[in-house]
């Protein structure tokens, strides 16, 4: 029984189908915790110490750091499932689009910092430890995160649409065969021939 299973068997059965339905959503989130760990704590070791000046560098390199993280812990778990792509071109996809979720982590404390001058002289410092958490580690993640989900499952890691397409070469005729009549009278279905 994989890991999965067995956190599913301990969910209430109410709630048992909806996250079975939502499992890749629910992957992609633990996904989102772990980096979330790993990005907060390289932010604030860098901006505390070598970087206390730049703050948005500090906060780059932190998701730089947290997307390598996340691209193999969605490829070998979240997205497993889906793909086709060949690794390169679907890493290349997934670094581009994390370049524009960096842009979008970066912007909200990009704002608070240069534009609404939420940083000393102009504000205490607990002010600014305020508005940099809220920005760059509330708002920047949700505008991020809903951006990557989005592109991730549309871009690089798409449904594999080989599974629901009819095999290469054969007729449509031959690809699906009516079944027979149903007991109740009711259409019949399609059935695959092998």
């Amino acid at each position: 029984m994989s890991v999965g299973d067995s956190v599913l068997a301990r969910v209430p059965r109410t709630y048992r189908a909806v996250a079975a339905r939502h499992a890749e959503l629910l992957k992609f989130a633990v996904v989102g915790a772990c980096t979330f760990v790993i990005d907060t704590v390289i932010f604030y070791g860098l901006k505390l110490s070598v970087l206390e000046p730049k703050p948005v560098t500090a906060k780059v390199i932190a998701v730089l750091v947290a997307t390598m993280a996340s691209y193999v812990l969605n490829r070998e778990w979240s997205f497993r499932t889906r793909g086709g792509r060949e690794r390169h071109h679907e890493a290349a996809l997934y670094f581009l689009f994390s370049g524009i979720g960096v842009a979008l982590y970066a912007a909200p404390l990009w704002l608070s910092r240069y534009a609404l001058h939420l940083q000393t002289p102009y504000t205490s410092r607990f002010v600014e430890e305020i508005a940099d958490f809220t920005a760059a580690q509330v708002v920047g993640l949700l505008v991020g995160m809903v951006f990557r989900w989005w592109a991730f499952r549309r871009w690089v890691f798409p449904a594999d649409e080989s599974e629901s397409a009819a095999p290469a070469g054969a007729d449509s005729e031959d690809a699906a065969a009516p079944a027979a009549e149903e007991p109740d009278g009711s259409r019949p279905r399609l059935r695959r021939v092998a």
